[in-house]
Formats: C-alpha cells, sequence, structure tokens
C-alpha cells in the first residue's frame, strides 16, 4: 500500500500538472484568438476608410480623374485613393471612419473601446486622434498602419484599448469547461484528503479497539486461568466452599467474557438490519428491579437508586432493551464518583413511551456529545484506559443507539461536564386502529 506522504505528494503533482496543461491550453487559446482579432481589425480599418474615401469620392464633380495605380506591398489600392481625393482638397474624416469601424466592430461581436490615430510613422507622433482623453494602452490590440500617403508620411491605425472581454467572450465555453474541471478536481482532492483522514482514523480506532479489546478481556481470562489452575491442583478438594466458591468466579468470568462476544455480533447484525426485533408488551418494574439488584450486588460503589415509572409498559424487545438500560446504568457507575445516584424514570407523550436514566456522574463535554453513540468512540479515548481510567470496547452506547434505530426509535443525551448525564430512550408506542 502507498504511504500516506507519497500518496499526497502524487496528488499534488498530478492536480498541479493537469491545472498547469489547462493554463498553458488557455493561454495558447489566448493568444490564437487576440491574433484573430487583430486581423479582423485589419479588415475593419481597411473597409471603414475604404467606406469613408466613398462618401467623399461621391462629392466630387463627375469627370473628376482620380489617380490610381496598382497595390504593391507597402502600397494598397486606398493609398492612392486617398492621396487623389487629399490632391483634390477632400481631406480624410477620422472621425467618420471611426463611426463607420465602430458599426462594422459591432458586426463582428467585438465590443471593445478603440481609438484612430493618424500618425507620422516617421517620428511617432500621433498627427490626429478619433476620440479625446488618456487611454491605458497596456495589452491594446494594435491594427497595421495603412498609409494614406505615397511617400508613407501618414498612416492611419486603430488600436482597441481593452479586448479582453471580447477576447473571453469567445473563450466561453472553454473558461466554463475550465472552471467546472478545476472545481471537480478540488473537490475529488477535497474527498481523497477526507477520504485518507477517514482512513487514518479507522487505523487508530482498531488499533486502540484491539488494545481495549485485549485490556478488558485479559482480566477475566487471567481469573478464570488462574481459578482453573488452583482447582486442578487438588488443593481445594477438601474445601467444598471455596471450590465451589472458585467455579463460580470461573462461571462469572466466562459469562462476561460471553456477553462482549455476543454483544460484538449483535452489534454487527444490528448495523446490518439481520436482527429482528421480538416486540411486545413489556413490564417496565420488574426489569428495572432486577437491574438494581444486579448492579447493587457487583458493585463496590456506593450506589442509590431512585425510580419514578410513570409508564408502567413499553412496546419493545425485552430482551435487547434491557441489555440497552443495563449499558447505560453500567457507565453511569463506571463514570462516576465513589457515591452514585442514579434516577430511573418512565413517562410518555403523543407517540412515543419514554425511559430516563439520570446520574450524578462526571457528565459528558458538549464538544463530545454528538459523537458517544458512534462505534468504537470509547476506545478513540483509549489514553483514559490506558492511564487507569475505565476500561470498555466503546461498544455500550452504540448498542443503545443500534437498539434504538432497531426499535424506531431514538436516544438523547442531555448533560453537563461535572455536574450530570441523563439519557433519554424513545420507544414508539403501539398505533392502535379502529374500524
Amino acid at each position: 500500500m502507498i504511504k500516506t506522504k507519497y500518496l499526497k505528494i502524487i496528488t499534488a503533482i498530478s492536480l498541479t500538472s493537469i491545472l498547469a496543461l489547462q493554463l498553458m491550453w488557455l493561454c495558447n487559446t489566448y493568444i490564437l484568438i487576440r491574433n484573430n482579432i487583430s486581423e479582423e481589425i485589419n479588415q475593419i480599418l481597411y473597409t471603414g476608410m475604404e467606406d469613408e474615401a466613398i462618401t467623399r469620392l461621391n462629392k466630387t464633380p463627375k469627370g473628376t480623374n482620380i489617380k490610381g495605380e496598382a497595390a504593391t506591398d507597402s502600397i494598397p489600392e486606398i493609398t492612392y485613393l486617398e492621396e487623389g481625393l487629399y490632391n483634390l482638397g477632400y481631406y480624410i474624416s477620422i472621425e467618420d471612419v471611426d463611426s463607420i469601424a465602430s458599426t462594422l466592430l459591432l458586426e463582428h461581436k467585438i465590443s471593445s473601446d478603440f481609438i484612430l490615430n493618424l500618425i507620422n510613422p516617421k517620428t511617432g507622433e500621433v498627427l490626429q486622434q478619433s476620440k479625446k482623453g488618456n487611454f491605458c494602452l497596456w495589452n491594446a490590440i494594435h491594427s497595421k498602419e495603412i498609409p494614406i500617403r505615397t511617400d508613407l508620411s501618414q498612416t492611419v491605425q486603430m488600436i482597441l484599448v481593452n479586448p479582453h472581454w471580447s477576447i473571453f467572450a469567445r473563450m466561453g465555453i472553454l473558461l466554463l469547461s475550465t472552471a467546472v474541471m478545476v472545481v471537480f478536481a478540488f473537490i475529488g482532492l477535497f474527498y481523497q484528503i477526507k477520504i485518507i483522514i477517514t482512513e487514518r482514523k479507522i487505523a487508530r480506532l482498531k488499533e486502540d479497539f484491539s488494545y481495549a479489546m485485549i485490556h478488558d478481556m485479559k482480566t477475566p481470562i487471567s481469573s478464570a486461568i488462574m481459578c482453573t489452575s488452583r482447582l486442578h491442583s487438588g488443593k481445594l478438594d477438601d474445601k467444598p466452599e471455596i471450590k465451589n466458591h472458585y467455579f463460580t468466579i470461573v462461571e462469572n468470568e466466562l459469562e462476561h467474557l460471553l456477553a462482549l462476544s455476543n454483544k460484538v455480533l449483535t452489534l454487527a447484525k444490528l448495523e446490518q438490519h439481520k436482527l429482528e426485533m421480538n416486540k411486545k408488551e413489556v413490564p417496565l418494574s420488574p426489569m428495572i428491579e432486577d437491574l438494581i439488584e444486579k448492579f447493587t450486588i457487583k458493585t463496590e460503589k456506593t450506589i442509590h437508586f431512585t425510580t419514578d415509572l410513570k409508564t408502567e409498559k413499553v412496546y419493545a424487545d425485552e430482551e435487547f432493551l434491557k441489555e440497552a438500560i443495563s449499558n447505560l446504568i453500567d457507565n453511569a457507575i463506571k463514570y462516576s464518583k465513589e457515591s452514585v445516584k442514579i434516577n430511573i424514570s418512565s413517562s410518555s407523550d403523543a407517540n412515543h413511551d419514554i425511559i430516563n436514566i439520570y446520574d450524578n456522574g462526571i457528565g459528558i463535554p458538549q464538544k463530545d456529545q454528538k459523537k458517544i453513540f458512534e462505534k468504537f468512540e470509547r476506545a478513540s479515548a483509549i489514553k483514559q484506559t490506558r492511564k487507569g481510567g475505565p476500561s470498555g470496547f466503546g461498544l455500550g452506547l452504540n448498542y443503545v443507539y443500534q437498539v434504538m434505530e432497531a426499535h424506531e426509535g431514538r436516544v438523547y443525551i442531555n448533560s453537563i461536564e461535572g455536574e450530570f448525564s441523563e439519557f433519554s430512550l424513545l420507544i414508539p408506542k403501539i398505533i392502535e386502529s379502529y374500524d
């Protein structure tokens, strides 16, 4: 498997390469379109000057002879026409050429400010300008200079002042596709990073879960081995009471291991929706009394239980519901000080029967309350276990959550760190229909 750091490097290089190639493509396209627009304004300027010259030619008396010669590479036909009109006293109107060129630019879908300059090419002096003002000519597009004198002493040039929007307009589809590609590339990168982080978190959780499993199973296994070794030695054959006590310890520890194994298997089935609930009306009082007795006997801490069961029965799977409540009581005892107060109450609303388990324990920080029902969340805080805190797999609260989901109900937490925790189990009522 590729290491995370190498995967990040490969991803960064690939993304940079894609963006670089796309940027080169955009730059080349920009230059190509810019050159095309340059060619178009050359033709627009020539046509504009030609139309303006024809307008002046129509004003000359009939029979007037205008000198004309064949065009060359340096002197086009329009030059001879312009010079002939000039010799007759009909001078070029830069403003009229500007007006004609403006219409032609719109026909070519070039929406850009422009100016026409009458230039002395020998000195570079601008003799006349179609528009007055200060124009920023950075990155402007300049047309070819068209001479209006055969001695090349005067030329006319068009300058597109801000051609960028016209260029970008022609690149619209390309820019849109590039933007979409970049967005998808960054979304893909974001999710890839998210997946990498998730995989690292899962790997860490697996490691912590393995440690928690070993930590939690080590004690009962060690106790069972020690007891069986003692029993096997024969030293207790003449001490039946002590011998029975050791047998009881072995049985309890093995039941503990079996319960842990069953919980893992049950959670897997609940998550895959392969476990069916055997729902029926369950009396709460006997169940709660049995759990109180069980925890009072097995726990070394001082526990004070109180109950307030306003709702006497719920529609649920008795076995799973009892185990869920047992998990909540067990957590209340684990995460409390030496003196524990636990109140178990029940009530109802229009749609649900509600069981509340309240304790005066250490509470749960607000930032952790959204994730405590996640699988192995307890194991992700394994540093506390390694420092001597309560052990566990992080399955208890997830088990409660899954059981409530299987009952089509919900579990909620209300807690203040350092003061209390209260879990509420909402179990749907039986909806009776009447004909």
